[in-house]
C-alpha cells in the first residue's frame, strides 16, 4: 500500500516510523506533507532511503499535487485538529482511503463535509482510538460484555491530566475551540468513544458545566509571578514559574518547534496564564444514553497525578478500573502502564470485592500503540477481531457528538438532545 502523511509533528512519527521500519515489507511511504518547511524537512530525513531515493515532500498548499502525482493508497492525516475535515473531504475525493488522528474533526458542519464525502466516494475513513486497544481497557470491554455485573445501569468516570500534560494544551494550539474544540472535543473524545464502545450505545442527551480554573492570570499572582512574558523563552519570570517549558531541554520538541519557528511564527511554549486562552481546564458532563445507561464524566486538566477512575454500577455489582498514568512532555512519551499501576475491582453483590489481574502490554498507552499498528496496517497477520474495536468515521463521528453536545450546554446551561442536533445539520451517521 502507498502512503501519505499529512501534518509532520509529534504524533506523526509513531506512523512513519511504523510504516519505514516493521511494515515496510506491506507499505510503502510515499509522501510526506507539512506547512512548515523545516519540520517537513526534518521527518524526511528519518525515512530511511528505499531503492537509493528518499520520501517526495510537499508543502501544506501543494496538497492536491501530492495526491496528483503520487495517488496514494491511503492518506495518514496528523494536522490540528481544525484541519482533518479538509484533509480527509480532499483525499477521499482523490481515492484515498483516510486514516486520521483523533479527533475526526471539531464541528457539525464539517462531520456532514466528511460523512457526504464518504458516502459519495466509498471509501473508508479509520479514526485511530489506541484505547481501544490498550491491553486494560479491552479487558474492562470483555468483562462487562460477560455480563458478570448484570446489566449496567450508571458509570462514573474521571479523567486527570498532570500540571506538565495538562499544562501543555494551554501552551499549544489546542488553547483556542477554533483549533481544538477544547478539551471535550480533543481530549475527551477518546473517553467519549470508550463509553460508546464498552456500553454499546450512542449519546442522546448531554448536560455539562466547565472553566478556566487554574491556567489564568490570577494563578500567576498568587505565586507571585508579576512580570511574566506572553511565551517561556522569553519570560523574565520563568525561572520562577512551576509551569515553564524549556525548548531546549529536549531535542525532539526543539527541532520539531523551536529551531522551526522562524518559518511560521508557532511559538510552542506560550504562557499557560494567557487571558485569551478560550478553553476549559475543570469540566464535568452528565451523559444519557440510547439504552438507558447515565455516565458521570470529569476531566480537569492540573492534577498532581495522571490517569483514569471508571466505575460501572450494574444490576449484579460493580466494577471499577484505575489506571495511574506517568506521562511527560508530551503525552505518550512517558512512563509505560505497569501491573503495579493498575487495578481493577470486581465487587459482586453479597461478596466480598476482589482483585482481578489486569491485562498489561508493552509499548505506548498501556501497550494500545503496537496493537492498533498492527491492525491497520497488517491485520491478517493479527488474531481475528470480535470485538469490534476498528474505528470508522461513524464511530469518529459519534465520538465527537458527546463533546460538541457539552460544549453547547456549557455555553447555553442547558440540556442538548444530540438527535436534534444532528437532524438540524442534515447529519445521518449509521
Amino acid at each position: 500500500m502507498k502512503v501519505a502523511i499529512v501534518g509532520c509533528g509529534s504524533r506523526h512519527q509513531m506512523f512513519r516510523d511504523a510504516i519505514t521500519g516493521p511494515f515496510s515489507d506491506r507499505h510503502e511511504l510515499v509522501a510526506l506533507c507539512d506547512s512548515n518547511p523545516k519540520r517537513l524537512a526534518l521527518s524526511a530525513e528519518a525515512v530511511p532511503r528505499r531503492n537509493g531515493n528518499g520520501v517526495a515532500t510537499y508543502l501544506a498548499g501543494d496538497f492536491d499535487r501530492l495526491l496528483a502525482e503520487q495517488a496514494p493508497d491511503a492518506v495518514i492525516v496528523s494536522t490540528p485538529d481544525h484541519l482533518h475535515g479538509d484533509y480527509i473531504v480532499r483525499a477521499l475525493e482523490a481515492g484515498s482511503d483516510v486514516i486520521c488522528e483523533k479527533p475526526l474533526t471539531i464541528d457539525l458542519e464539517t462531520l456532514k463535509r466528511i460523512t457526504d464525502a464518504q458516502a459519495r466516494t466509498g471509501r473508508r475513513v479509520t479514526v485511530t482510538f489506541n484505547y481501544r486497544y490498550s491491553p486494560a481497557r479491552t479487558q474492562v470491554y470483555d468483562l462487562l460484555a460477560s455480563g458478570m455485573i448484570g446489566d449496567v445501569v450508571a458509570v462514573d468516570f474521571r479523567w486527570y491530566l498532570d500540571r506538565v500534560h495538562g499544562a501543555d494544551y494551554f501552551r499549544r494550539w489546542h488553547r483556542q475551540k477554533d483549533n481544538s474544540g477544547g478539551l471535550l472535543v480533543h481530549k475527551s473524545t477518546h473517553h467519549f468513544d470508550l463509553l460508546n464502545w464498552w456500553l454499546g450505545t450512542r449519546p442522546e442527551e448531554v448536560f455539562a458545566s466547565g472553566r478556566r480554573a487554574v491556567y489564568r492570570p490570577e494563578t500567576a499572582a498568587g505565586m507571585g509571578l508579576t512580570d511574566y512574558g506572553p511565551r517561556c523563552a522569553t519570560c523574565a519570570d520563568a525561572e520562577k514559574c512551576d509551569y515553564r517549558l524549556d525548548l531546549e531541554s529536549d531535542d525532539n520538541i526543539r527541532r520539531l518547534y523551536r529551531e522551526a519557528e522562524d518559518e511560521d511564527g508557532y511559538f510552542r511554549d506560550r504562557c499557560v496564564f494567557d487571558p485569551s486562552i478560550g478553553i476549559e481546564d475543570t469540566m464535568q458532563v452528565h451523559i444519557r444514553y440510547a439504552s438507558g445507561v447515565s455516565a458521570n464524566y470529569t476531566l480537569t486538566a492540573y492534577a498532581p497525578w495522571e490517569g483514569l477512575e471508571v466505575e460501572f454500577h450494574g444490576t449484579r455489582g460493580t466494577l471499577r478500573h484505575r489506571h495511574v498514568e506517568k506521562h511527560g512532555i508530551l503525552g505518550g512519551k512517558g512512563s509505560l502502564a505497569d501491573v503495579e499501576c493498575m487495578s481493577t475491582t470486581l465487587h459482586l453483590a453479597g461478596e466480598e470485592p476482589r482483585e482481578i489481574d489486569v491485562a498489561t502490554g508493552k509499548g505506548a498507552h498501556g501497550g494500545a500503540d503496537p496493537v492498533m499498528l498492527g491492525y491497520i496496517l497488517a491485520p491478517d497477520s493479527m488474531p481475528g477481531e470480535t470485538r469490534g474495536r476498528a474505528s470508522d468515521h461513524v464511530a469518529g463521528g459519534w465520538s465527537i457528538l458527546t463533546g460538541i453536545a457539552a460544549n453547547e450546554a456549557i455555553a447555553t446551561r442547558g440540556v442538548v438532545s444530540i438527535p436534534a442536533m444532528l437532524a438540524r445539520h442534515g447529519i445521518r451517521l449509521g
